[in-house]
């Protein structure tokens, strides 16, 4: 069997998104957050316009056509630059343990990264853990480290702070 046989990656279907917060938790897991994921199963299928409400999401599944099992995901979202336009965020790309080395990633990526350029986007971005292996993984593929390159740093607004800047807004306008 040849790599292009052992694999199909394909949008997810509803009956996929189980297996898909199955691998959320195991890359929590591994990442060393396995209180992180709060996604259910209901607002998963939602975001990825599985229920006929508008699509927040991407959401892909690589199965193995062997076991014909679901072996890695990804979600990944349009995002916009007001110096490029339209790019491409991945949030996610996960292969289980037992199923790496074998290509899986690289076909994820790969997949990925032709959905970029079919939706005309000049960049594909996603962040990676700085103890990460797959650092070496990503940059083999030609991603650049912009942190090391342009001096980026990655920052987040939380729910608790997020509601008090909302309600700092009141104050402000008065």
């Amino acid at each position: 069997m040849s790599k292009s046989d052992e694999f199909t990656f394909r949008r997810a279907q509803v009956d996929d998104i189980k297996d898909v917060l199955a691998m959320i938790q195991e890359l929590a897991d591994f990442e060393k957050m396995s209180n992180g994921p709060q996604l259910t199963v209901e607002v998963l299928k939602r975001d990825a316009g599985l229920t006929g409400e508008q699509e927040d999401c991407e959401v892909y599944v690589l199965i193995d056509n062997a076991t014909k099992q679901a072996i890695g995901y990804s979600i990944c979202y349009k995002a916009y630059s007001t110096w490029q336009g339209r790019y491409f965020f991945v949030e996610d790309i996960y292969v289980r343990p037992e199923h790496r080395k074998r290509g899986a990633g690289k076909r994820i990526f790969l997949e990925v990264s032709a959905r970029a350029v079919a939706l005309k986007c000049p960049r594909l971005e996603f962040n990676v853990l700085e103890w990460n292996p797959a650092r070496k993984f990503y940059e083999s593929l030609g991603a650049v480290d912009l942190t090391d390159k342009e001096g980026w740093h990655y920052y987040r607004v939380e729910e608790k702070q997020l509601a008090k800047l909302a309600q700092d807004l009141a104050s402000f306008k008065a």
